[in-house]
């Protein structure tokens, strides 16, 4: 049988719906399927026995955060924190720094945009909670004043 003819049968198949098709010409036939013929697939399919499997040892809990004394300032913003105006220049605040409603704090960058962060409240600076040049997320804590 001429191939072509092998080929447009199976473009005939594809295009009907048809799952399968057998032509006899003479002596010679073919058959074409969509589905696998039967005496070619195995007759039973065994799995693999299931393997017991010792538990695995979990990691000992995350212990959470200590909460600092006094009140805490957090990030208005997703960004960049910087702790001074430019890198050579002097941070904004310290520990131990009182400060007031309004002081700087501090700087976040968002999408290029340099953002002052004022203090909003009055106190004094018991620790700094960012690293500078470091991401911070949307009311991650930042300062803790008493």
């Amino acid at each position: 049988m001429d191939i072509r003819k092998v080929k447009k049968l199976i473009e005939l198949l594809e295009e009907s719906g048809i799952a399968e098709i057998e032509i006899k010409e003479g002596e010679e036939s073919v058959r074409i399927s969509r589905m696998p013929s039967s005496r070619f697939l195995p007759q039973a399919i065994h799995a693999p026995a299931p393997v017991a499997m010792a538990p695995l040892p979990l990691p000992p809990p995350i212990a959470a955060p200590a909460q600092p004394d006094g009140q805490v300032i957090t990030a208005p913003m997703v960004g960049t924190y910087y702790a001074s105006p430019a890198p050579d220049a002097a941070v904004f605040v310290k520990v131990g720094q009182k400060i007031k409603v309004g002081d700087p704090l501090c700087i976040i960058e968002a999408m290029k945009i340099m953002n002052p962060i004022e203090a909003d409240r009055a106190g004094t600076i018991v620790s700094i909670l960012v690293e500078n040049g470091h991401p911070v997320e949307f009311e991650q804590p930042l300062f803790v004043v008493n």
